[in-house]
């Protein structure tokens, strides 16, 4: 009797079968599914029963290539798993309700003497984003401000290292790092959030997701032609070669914010651009707003 029909993608198991000779063979089970004899169930009772009698060796079962768990189990799809990004909120289980912390976001911006908030740099390949990251959490840190930086390339290594760089997964790359972002924040900690973030509807959507003023969105106004001749990646290069397609600035659009709290630009004045001005510039910011401040 047929049962049920387990996908192995890497086969691990070694089962024993009975030989002609009384003794037994050791097989492995080849790449496919794995096929469970339903007369291992106990009919009357409602946990699995182990019998010896009713036991049957586990067989290997042929496949076909078009043959797949999202055929007999729809919402694996990859079709729902995308629908689900989009949808959001809309196809949350009813039965979720959020559970109150005993220790509120104030008790902890009191215990690290600051406010949590979100610092977002944002700008073209090559403006300086993660280079003004680095010196702003240094900056804090020697003024005894815990910050942590959460920054485009390192995120895709390990969080968002399933998305690519479409357009639909670009915004899924940012609303996850926008949900990480306000839990920092919630935390007290000043998260500076630093990568590309090309459409404006993206950022908008992460600042939505934090209280008023919380959402400190910085633009690195750094002209296409600057961003280009430094190319500390090899990227800009790539991209005029046709070898990297959708590329920030080359052939995919940057749309620059429109009212941002701090705008870092270019000069071309070696003092006023450098990363440790750039970054005290920002802490001057928080300074004023009184997030350095418990």
């Amino acid at each position: 009797m047929e049962g049920l029909a387990i996908r192995a993608s890497r086969p691990s198991i070694i089962c024993s079968l009975p030989g002609l000779d009384g003794g037994s063979q050791r097989l492995p089970l080849s790449d496919g599914f794995l096929r469970l004899p339903t007369s291992s169930y106990a009919a009357d009772k409602p946990k699995l029963v182990a019998k010896s009698a009713s036991l049957h060796p586990i067989s290997a079962v042929n496949v076909s290539a078009q043959a797949s768990l999202t055929a007999n189990f729809p919402a694996l799809s990859e079709t729902n798993v995308k629908e689900e990004r989009i949808n959001g909120d809309k196809n949350k289980p009813e039965n979720i309700v959020w559970h109150e912390s005993s220790i509120c976001r104030c008790d902890r911006q009191q215990l690290l003497q600051q406010k949590g908030c979100v610092i977002w740099i944002t700008g073209l390949s090559g403006s300086g984003k993660s280079t003004v990251a680095c010196a702003l959490s240094k900056a804090l840190f020697e003024r005894g401000k815990l910050t942590y930086t959460l920054d485009g390339d390192n995120v895709r290594h390990g969080l968002n290292r399933d998305l690519t760089f479409k357009a639909e997964d670009r915004t899924e790359n940012i609303r996850r790092i926008g949900e990480v972002a306000k839990l920092f924040a919630d935390v007290g900690v000043i998260c500076i959030a630093s990568l590309i973030s090309p459409y404006r509807r993206d950022r908008d959507e992460c600042r939505s997701l934090l209280p008023e003023g919380d959402f400190v969105e910085v633009f690195m106004d750094v002209p296409l032609s600057v961003c280009e001749s430094r190319d500390p990646k090899g990227l800009y290069k790539l991209a005029r070669a046709g070898k990297i397609k959708g590329f920030t600035g080359i052939d995919d659009p940057y749309e620059a914010p429109l009212n941002c709290e701090v705008v870092l630009k270019h000069t071309g004045d070696d003092d006023s651009c450098s990363p440790r001005q750039m970054a005290e510039h920002i802490i001057s910011y928080l300074q004023n707003k009184g997030y350095l401040e418990g």
